[in-house]
């Protein structure tokens, strides 16, 4: 995997992946900033939710479950100090289908954060407290 991150001005900088996909990162105006792209660390709070909903997602069309949309909340909280590490990640999985087992959803989201998801184990075996749940509606 290669990736490119070339500065703009200030402190504002422009990230390209290795498959030609960009965004833009820049801070905030107290920081030198014009507030016009995301933060790092919530570029990497965004990488374990999709990489998670990723896997989720995967593994129940593999278990032929019904499922019609999966939203994940990401709430990250950081130290106090410098550096502002995670100390926590938490992922509320909202889930929409027809007849989802709840068993089902349970133990996708769990081999997902055991298992599958490299960016939420990386972190959570670098001390940070990964946790997760999950709510399921019906659609009728």
């Amino acid at each position: 995997m290669e990736a490119r991150v070339k500065w703009v001005e200030n402190v504002m900088f422009v990230a390209e992946s290795g498959t030609g996909h960009s965004i833009v990162l820049d801070g905030a105006p107290e920081s030198g900033g014009k507030n016009l792209g995301m933060r790092p660390m919530e570029l990497m709070a965004l990488g374990v939710g999709s990489c998670s909903s990723y896997d989720v997602v995967t593994i129940l069309k593999k278990s032929r479950q019904k499922i019609i949309s999966c939203e994940a909340n990401v709430v990250a909280k950081r130290v106090d100090s410098e550096p502002a590490v995670f100390e926590s990640i938490h992922l509320h999985f909202k889930l929409v289908g027809n007849n989802l087992s709840e068993k089902q959803v349970g133990r996708a989201i769990e081999l997902s954060a055991e298992k599958y998801c490299s960016a939420s184990i990386m972190l959570k075996n670098g001390g940070v407290k990964v946790t997760h749940d999950f709510e399921i509606e019906e659609l009728v």
